[in-house]
């Protein structure tokens, strides 16, 4: 009785009646686990049961395709795990193992299910718990965020919940309607939606534009489409909301599940309706204003205060609490799309004074952070040009125009606020020009000899995206590129060894190693010792596997679609990848707002406990990527 009284005052049982507690004590069993049991392993067959943990902790694993095992998360007193096969009828994405004596009550799959049917607030919890112990952490510490007030008015608060921005009492159709009424209803209200309900106003469905689309016009049938009632062509049993729930929560959920329309559910009563189309709304315009402002700029000088007006808009997308990934992809869009302007100025400065341009075609590539669309607010420059291949006797010419081009092309992105890479990794040193033959002859030699410098030179080109020009040469060289790993395996341990030369910073008791140098003492770079492992690794194994994506996390996804993690260890990957990209971007705010440079450096001990504490899940799930990626890569070489 205990156990279950324990189970009523958690989420999602302690909004159920008090009847349902002796209903799970008579169903439910209670099982003891001593520690390291293994309770079930990835793939195995499902027990049929929900697990709710009364006392204990219980790991969560996961292997990838090469056996390698990957702590994904850890649950322990009030949570749950072995939720997926009862309501996606799918199998285990991961197994459990106790880390501790643990005591669980097992709930059965039917009768989890029949109290869902009754009171779906439990079946809406569990398909929203996909989230890990990670993610929630960041959530937790994302929603209680406060940069300052100016912010929160400038951008749509985060904190709204779906009450405040839905369309309540939404138009609503009996299950007898036919195709042609709805299809009125829909047209004369301007509603791309209606939702099916009983004669007591249940909910049953919803009718959709693209319903009527794909099932009633599309079968090219009159009789069909003048008297098909909705219950033929409705979706039965629409995912639901509740008004309290939050306005991000709505977003991540909607995208999850594809859908563009979300019935408002209350205590069984249906309450409104919220669309992507009302979540735009809400969405910051800055941004595009800003993009707009760069392509409309007629003098490198134009471009000076767009460039410094993106921390404002990093701000507010930061208020607005949207995906910090996306969050960054945006800041990339934009500084892309002031860089592309910088070199359409710079030509056409060349072109005025008397340059003349050489007949030929080429791309002009970022690299690095800016390739993967991965720039935050001090991005330096890493930039090259790929040449056709043309002919040596038209070597003059072209060095005649690109080689004081380049120059200038990279003094105006200094002077706008993209520093030179102390690397100099730019189109003004000759190494990174070329023709497309010679750009296949440099990478096979990194490739095949990879010296250290070489396999530095490569995680930053394999990192490219074409800014100007014909992108068809870049795709060429990509392809080669990708051939010469596959058939140079050694290259990939090489890469993995460079980068073991770095750990994370945790001390054998839990506490942040932080850095004795005396630039930044005290201080641990959030960059190099954590996001960078999760992009190198990633970058590995997509190089591995013959595919290509620009981003760390369309990689991520990539390398699922092909089996390689699975759908848990992507989102845990995810989410600490998210939480590096959310304190980077806060601390560059306060450095700018301080009127220092933009830098990855902070004092872990000057963050809230809960961001501590966040801040070393992260970087556990990091030191977790790199050992795995160790163990995968060192088989290479028979470690």
């Amino acid at each position: 009785m205990a156990l279950v009284n324990h189970l009523k005052t958690v989420e999602p049982f302690i909004n159920i009646p008090e009847g349902i507690a002796d209903f799970l004590r008579e169903k439910s069993i209670v099982k003891e686990y001593p520690k390291n049991k293994i309770i079930f392993s990835q793939y195995d067959k499902p027990t049929g049961y929900l697990y709710f943990i009364n006392k204990g902790q219980v790991e969560i694993f996961s292997e990838t395709s090469e056996g390698v095992e990957i702590t994904v998360d850890n649950r322990s007193d009030g949570e749950y795990f072995g939720w997926t096969p009862i309501f996606t009828n799918e199998g285990y994405s991961a197994g459990a193992r106790t880390s501790k004596d643990t005591q669980c009550l097992l709930i059965p799959k039917d009768i989890i299910l029949e109290i869902s049917r009754k009171y779906p607030i439990v079946s809406n919890f569990f398909n929203k718990a996909v989230l890990s112990r990670i993610r929630k952490l960041y959530q937790e510490v994302v929603k209680s965020h406060d940069i300052d007030h100016q912010a929160q008015i400038d951008a749509y608060p985060f904190q709204k919940k779906i009450g405040d921005i839905m369309t309540p009492k939404p138009l609503t159709a009996s299950s007898e309607a036919k195709a042609s009424e709805i299809a009125n209803i829909m047209t004369e209200k301007g509603i791309s939606s209606i939702l099916i309900c009983d004669s007591t106003g249940k909910l049953l469905g919803i009718v959709t534009e693209r319903d009527l689309v794909t099932k009633i016009l599309s079968r090219n049938d009159e009789f069909c489409q003048k008297d098909m009632k909705a219950s033929e062509f409705m979706t039965p049993d629409p995912y639901v909301m509740s008004s309290e729930d939050y306005m991000y929560e709505a977003a991540a959920f909607m995208l999850r599940h594809k859908i563009r329309h979300l019935p408002i559910v209350d205590n069984e009563e249906l309450t409104g309706i919220l669309s992507i189309r009302d979540l735009m709304k809400f969405r910051s315009q800055k941004s595009v204003l800003l993009i707009g402002k760069a392509k409309e700029a007629v003098k490198i000088e134009n471009l000076k205060p767009i460039r410094d007006e993106i921390v404002s808009v990093a701000k507010v997308l930061l208020m607005e609490n949207r995906s910090h990934v996306e969050t960054m992809e945006i800041i990339s869009y934009i500084h892309h799309n002031i860089i592309r302007r910088c070199f359409e100025l710079v030509y056409e400065d060349m072109v005025n004074q008397g340059y003349k341009p050489p007949d030929i075609k080429y791309c002009f590539i970022i690299m690095g952070s800016g390739g993967r669309k991965e720039m935050l607010l001090g991005p330096d420059q890493d930039n090259g040009i790929i040449f056709e291949d043309f002919p040596d006797e038209k070597r003059e010419e072209v060095d005649n125009f690109f080689i004081p081009f380049s120059e200038k092309l990279v003094n105006a992105l200094d002077y706008l606020g993209y520093p030179l890479c102390k690397g100099n990794v730019m189109l003004s040193n000759p190494k990174w020009r070329g023709r497309l033959n010679d750009w296949k002859d440099k990478v096979a030699k990194w490739i095949e000899t990879p010296e250290p410098q070489r396999v530095r030179y490569s995680s930053i080109f394999f990192d490219f995206f074409p800014l100007y020009g014909s992108p068809d040469l870049l795709n060429d060289l990509k392809t080669f590129i990708l051939k010469q790993v596959y058939d140079n395996k050694l290259f990939l341990y090489k890469m993995m060894e460079l980068d073991f030369k770095h750990k994370v910073p945790f001390g054998f008791l839990g506490r942040f190693v932080t850095s004795s140098e005396e630039e930044h003492k005290g201080e641990l770079s959030v960059k190099e010792n954590g996001s960078i492992f999760i992009v190198d690794c990633i970058r590995m194994y997509m190089l591995e596997n013959s595919t290509y994506a620009n981003t760390t996390l369309e990689r991520l996804d990539k390398l699922y679609e092909k089996g390689v993690f699975t759908k848990a260890t992507v989102d845990h990957i995810k989410a600490a990848f998210e939480y590096f990209t959310y304190i980077r971007l806060k601390n560059e705010i306060k450095l700018i707002e301080q009127g220092e440079k933009p830098d990855h450096y902070l004092d872990p001990y000057k963050l809230p406990k809960n961001e501590q504490e966040l801040l070393k899940e992260a970087f556990k799930v990091a030191d977790k990527l790199q050992d795995s990626t160790r163990r995968h890569f060192g088989k290479i070489v028979g470690l």
